[in-house]
């Protein structure tokens, strides 16, 4: 009689894909560069092991999770906001200036990627402060510090970082809205859509729309943030001196 054997040991999926071992990095870039091209949607662990030549399994090592993973592609935006912002050998000596640097390279990283750009609200809704990836926690430091050279009491650097990241998040969301209904065509009000506008309910939209539709760009990222800056600075000498 043929003895009955017990189950098979299970086997561990191998992490050596078709371009050699995986390391984080390397599965945080290949998740990045897929959302890049087909939108948050088309990202799980059997595609994006498919892209690297592993089996999904092998994935769980590098995020133990879809929500890990997708924490993964926000602490990738932010290592890639430390290598913008570490191009700039000297230190900036005006806390206003280091805002401004901080804004514009966190506006070109966010233009670069802006299929993932959804996950800065959404992950960072979801994970509290302690919990956040390490490159995000530096960037919060980054910014607290240059308000506390400033000068501001920690009443008002919290206040103004609240001012700062919900302003610097709110631009970009804008500038990454979508304003063209239909980019083949070549009449501007079809382009735009606006036979889709009721003209007696929404006479402004409507006058309003093709300028919508442009870019503000770093410009008026720039000039926003000056404006926000100087509500909190008006009244504080030291801080305006700064």
């Amino acid at each position: 009689m043929k003895k009955e054997q017990g189950p098979a040991p299970s086997r561990r999926a191998s992490d050596r894909g078709r371009y050699g071992r995986l390391s984080r990095e390397r599965v945080l870039v290949s998740a990045l560069a897929l959302v890049d091209r087909e939108g948050l949607s088309a990202l799980s662990m059997r595609r994006l092991g498919a892209e690297l030549g592993v089996e999904a399994m092998a994935l769980y090592r590098y995020a133990a999770s879809k929500d890990a993973l997708l924490d993964g592609l926000v602490e990738a935006l932010y290592l890639e906001l430390e290598e913008k912002l570490a191009t700039v050998a000297d230190e900036v000596a005006d806390w206003r200036a280091g805002l401004h640097r901080v804004a514009r390279a966190t506006y070109d990283v966010c233009l670069a990627h802006p299929q993932a750009v959804p996950l800065l609200a959404t992950r960072l809704l979801a994970v509290p402060l302690a919990r956040r990836p390490a490159a995000v926690l530096r960037d919060h430091e980054r910014v607290l510090a240059l308000l506390r050279q400033a000068g501001f009491d920690e009443a008002t650097t919290c206040a103004v970082f609240r001012a700062f990241t919900a302003w610097l998040l709110g631009y970009v969301s804008v500038e990454l809205r979508p304003v063209v209904d239909n980019p083949d065509e070549t009449d501007p009000a079809f382009r735009l859509g606006l036979h889709r506008l009721s003209a007696r309910e929404l006479p402004t939209l409507r006058e309003t729309a093709a300028a919508l539709a442009e870019r503000g760009g770093p410009e008026g990222l720039a000039a926003g943030l000056d404006a926000l800056l100087d509500g909190f600075t008006s009244g504080s000498p030291s801080a305006a001196s700064g």
